[in-house]
């Protein structure tokens, strides 16, 4: 009688460094120290579950992927699966410069892997459903912004192309329905081209109508109960509209969450760039990494903010005597944030301080 011998793996870690694709993932596996295999499967967490259950019954799994284009998506279903996953910036995944000089999916996931065995990685904050569907909406209009601002530039190019140029008072009133009319008067004469400009000129209106559309959407949802109060005390900030104060909340999420304004100035990206070899100290711009959407509203409303708020503006001036103005608005956009952690956390609204 042939004996059969039931795999257990309890109490022992099966760690996944998994390299996600479109149409396939490569996931490397480790049991302690032990390098086991690295396998492609489709793109499903159910299947990859499955196939732990059958090879490593009873085990723990352990894994983590890049943030990247799958979202928070992969890590709930794999989670679904009793997979315990953690999400990674990539510049944060250790690797050796023989890594990175081949660099190959085997590679990527075996990084992954060694790193979660390690305990090198760190897995980024995860925010709730209504947190990611309130963040998507306040950046879909962000984007929609971007486009109308292309679809500008492109019809001024055509304009300039052939000759066309904007009088003063055109400029005046730019891009009203006055204006809209008379670049399609203008247009009329250049036979086949006027066809682009008015397709442009088309593409303009309908992302109007689409950025009319969602900003009322977001008026709305900052009237809702979790957003209206926080909203309130952000706009008594000087530099801070009630769009400006719902990017600043659906890109923070809770304050909480950040034990202090070192983290916050971290999370937006404005910490400068430093290099220190003994003696020499060498500092230089901001770091790139950081919330984008998060920066840009904030330095945004730093350049408002020192025209309102006096004491911004003095240290303003204060900055300006020892650097360039963009260097000394980075400083004030520490300032800012202060000001906006202050009211989130005591729910106090800001008062303007007399210099």
């Amino acid at each position: 009688m042939k004996q059969v011998t039931k795999l257990n793996f309890k109490g022992q870690r099966i760690y996944l460094g998994i390299d996600v694709h479109l149409k396939s993932w490569t996931v490397s596996l480790l049991v302690d120290d032990l390098y086991l295999d690295t396998k492609s499967f489709p793109p499903s967490s159910k299947i990859l579950g499955q196939y732990l259950r059958r090879m490593f019954p009873d085990g723990e799994y352990l894994s983590a992927y890049e943030a990247g284009y799958s979202g928070y998506g992969i890590h709930e279903e794999l989670a679904r699966e009793g997979i315990r996953n953690i999400i990674v910036n990539p510049a944060d995944v250790p690797s050796t410069d023989k890594e990175r000089q081949n660099k190959t999916d085997k590679v990527d996931s075996l990084r992954l892997a060694k790193g979660l065995r390690n305990r090198e990685l760190k897995g980024i904050h995860i925010r709730s459903k209504e947190v990611q569907e309130d963040r998507s909406l306040v950046r879909m209009r962000h984007r929609m912004v971007k486009k109308q601002t292309s679809c500008k530039n492109q019809i001024k190019g055509l304009l300039s192309f052939f000759g066309i140029t904007l009088s003063e008072e055109k400029l005046c009133s730019h891009w009203s329905k006055k204006y809209i009319e008379w670049i399609l008067d203008q247009s009329r004469g250049l036979s086949g081209s006027s066809i682009s400009i008015r397709v442009l000129v088309e593409e303009l209106l309908g992302l109007r109508k689409i950025i009319a559309e969602l900003t009322k959407q977001i008026r709305v949802l900052s009237n809702e109960e979790r957003y209206k109060e926080k909203v309130r005390v952000l706009r008594t900030i000087p530099g801070i509209s009630e769009l400006s104060a719902m990017i600043i909340l659906t890109e923070l999420g809770e304050i909480e969450n950040y034990s202090g304004i070192d983290k916050l100035c971290s999370y937006a990206g404005l910490p400068p760039k430093e290099h220190t070899s003994g003696p020499t100290q060498i500092r230089g711009g901001i770091i790139k990494r950081g919330n984008k959407f998060l920066k840009k509203i904030i330095v945004e409303s730093s350049w408002v903010a020192i025209r309102k708020d006096p004491s911004l503006l003095q240290a303003f001036k204060s900055y300006r005597k020892r650097c360039i103005s963009t260097k000394a608005i980075i400083k004030i956009c520490r300032k800012l944030l202060n000001r906006i952690r202050y009211v989130l956390v005591t729910g106090k609204e800001y008062e303007l301080l007399k210099v």
